[in-house]
């Protein structure tokens, strides 16, 4: 199969954009062939490591939570609990709040805008990408990767990226005892609804890599709707009305990865600036714009206490999204798009997907199954680079 159909075809439809360069699109290939490897007759892919490179459709879905089977996640997340006037913040005389979605962004947004905004050589992220695969034998492993990107400041610099693919796990230990019933098989058969040829999943770790490339057409180093230089990063507007406008010149009624799904303007928004808030070089002001923009979004909804994967505990506001098989082999699912972030600094965890009605590539999964999660564990700017 043309890997760049397969790319497209294997990809959630919130993970990507449409129109990019072949350039980019090689970075993103190194993203999504971290998946499984795929199986042809006596041919198998050569097994790329797992690699988020920041400078495409990948960096708009940059996020998040441990993937397990089953973890019913609730529609609306616990009450806020305010402390009463007069009483301690321990006693149990207390007024529970029910936070909406736009409240918790805005107030994201006031501790955005207070962050540090300097730039250094280089942006640098360093994230962790799980995914729920059902093997052969009915049970289900998570594949998992680490990568790391450096893209410079200055315009004419390369951008650097270290990958490993971390080796697939089983989800839950009911899974790991079928899969010790089998033999405990270091690779492991996966179906993709609408593709006839199967997918290998190793589980055991991949080798280090450490690559460098030239931005695109001269200095497109990320993707946010449309390839953008990392000065239109930085020169991105600080009003969140105007943020909207730019944003939306790149909206064209369908996801952001395949031209087949329709997708709301406001599906598509949070999509894109899920990508912003969460790993993009943005100054402080931008970031807390893009709260505001999402906080009068009316179809968002919010979850107090999720924990991520790291065992972090964040606040997450998340939209519905449709879960769609290119060739109608599945019926279409339903996912919960969800941003995961700090709100005592408005900093991102990361972003996953939730099973709300399982259809797609998800149809063997229960609802409230996290299937697809990034975790950010660093984003920053730094003078250093990896050595080549």
């Amino acid at each position: 199969m043309n890997p760049m159909d397969r790319l497209r075809d294997a990809r959630p439809a919130h993970l990507g954009g449409t129109g990019i360069d072949e350039r980019t699109r090689a970075a993103e290939l190194a993203y999504a062939m971290g998946r499984p490897r795929e199986v042809t007759a006596r041919r198998r892919w050569t097994r790329p490591v797992l690699g988020l490179a920041l400078t495409g459709a990948a960096a708009a879905a940059t996020a998040v939570a441990l993937i397990t089977q089953g973890a019913t996640a609730p529609a609306q997340g616990p009450a806020l609990a305010i402390p009463a006037p007069g009483s301690s913040s321990g006693a149990p005389a207390t007024t529970p709040i029910e936070l909406s979605a736009s409240a918790v962004l805005l107030a994201a947004a006031e501790q955005a805008d207070r962050q540090p905004d300097t730039t250094k050589a280089y942006w640098h992220t360093a994230t962790v990408t799980r995914g729920l695969m059902t093997v052969d034998g009915g049970y289900t492993f998570v594949d998992q990767g680490r990568s790391e990107s450096w893209t410079p400041s200055a315009a004419g610099g390369r951008t650097w990226s270290r990958t490993r693919f971390l080796g697939a796990k089983p989800a839950t230990p009911d899974d790991e005892a079928a899969w010790r019933a089998a033999g405990a098989p270091e690779e492991l058969r996966v179906k993709v609804p609408g593709k006839k040829a199967e997918l290998i999943l190793p589980t055991r770790p991949g080798k280090e890599r450490v690559e460098s490339y030239p931005p695109a057409d001269g200095d497109k180093v990320f993707w946010l709707g449309r390839n953008v230089s990392m000065k239109d990063i930085r020169g991105l507007p600080s009003d969140p009305a105007k943020l909207k406008a730019w944003l939306l010149r790149s909206y064209a009624g369908h996801g952001t990865e395949s031209s087949d799904t329709p997708m709301s303007s406001d599906e598509w928004l949070f999509t894109v600036a899920s990508g912003l808030i969460t790993d993009m070089p943005v100054t402080s002001a931008t970031r807390g714009a893009a709260f505001r923009m999402l906080s009068a979004l009316k179809s968002i909804e919010v979850q107090h206490d999720v924990t991520d994967a790291e065992g972090r505990t964040g606040t997450a506001v998340g939209i519905e999204q449709k879960s769609h098989v290119r060739d109608g082999s599945a019926p279409d699912g339903v996912l919960r798009a969800r941003l995961i972030f700090d709100e005592s600094t408005g900093q991102a965890l990361g972003t996953d997907n939730v099973v709300v009605r399982p259809g797609g590539y998800q149809a063997d999964l229960d609802p409230g199954t996290i299937w697809h999660s990034v975790t950010v564990l660093n984003a920053g700017w730094t003078d250093t680079r990896p050595s080549s």
